[in-house]
C-alpha cells in the first residue's frame, strides 16, 4: 500500500537567480549549480558559491537520483506528507516532499529519484519518490 501525497505543494517564491532552475524543472529538468571555480556543486540555487564566494558559477543537468538523508512524517496534516532530506548523487542535500511512499516502509539510505508536480500555482516543484528495486517488488507481492 502507498501513501499518496495528494495535497497541493506551495508556490516557491522565483525570482532571476532560480528562474533558469524553475524553467528547466517544467521541462522535468532537475538542475544545480556548480562552481567553475572550486567545482562544487550547490543547493539552492544562487549566483555565488557558498563555498568559495565565487560567482564563476554554471547551470548542470542533475540525475535526479539520491538517497533519504532523513526525513518526518507530518501525520497531523491533513492529509499526511512526509517531508525529507534527500542527498542527491551530485553531492547538495536538498529539503523536499517525498510522495507515493508507505509511511511504514520509508528508511534512511532508501534510493529515490525525482519526479515534478504542480504546486498551488502550477510551477513544478522537485519531489522525490522511491525507486522500485526488484527485491521491493518480490516483497510486495
Amino acid at each position: 500500500m502507498s501513501d499518496t501525497l495528494v495535497r497541493k505543494i506551495p508556490t516557491p517564491q522565483i525570482d532571476a537567480q532560480s528562474r533558469p532552475f524553475w524553467d528547466a524543472a517544467k521541462e522535468g529538468v532537475l538542475l544545480l549549480k556548480s562552481c567553475v571555480s572550486c567545482g562544487k556543486t550547490h543547493w539552492y540555487p544562487r549566483k555565488h558559491c557558498p563555498f568559495c564566494a565565487s560567482s564563476n558559477t554554471q547551470w548542470t543537468q542533475a540525475s535526479g537520483r539520491g538517497t533519504v538523508y532523513t526525513y518526518s512524517i507530518m501525520r497531523r496534516a491533513k492529509p499526511a506528507y512526509v517531508v525529507a532530506y534527500v542527498r542527491l548523487e551530485e553531492g547538495p542535500t536538498v529539503l523536499t516532499n517525498l510522495v507515493d511512499v508507505d509511511f511504514e516502509r520509508i528508511k534512511v539510505g532508501q534510493a529515490v529519484h525525482v519526479l515534478f508536480l504542480e504546486s498551488e500555482d502550477g510551477v513544478h516543484v522537485p519531489v522525490f519518490k522511491p525507486v522500485i528495486t526488484q527485491e521491493a517488488a518480490n516483497h510486495a507481492e
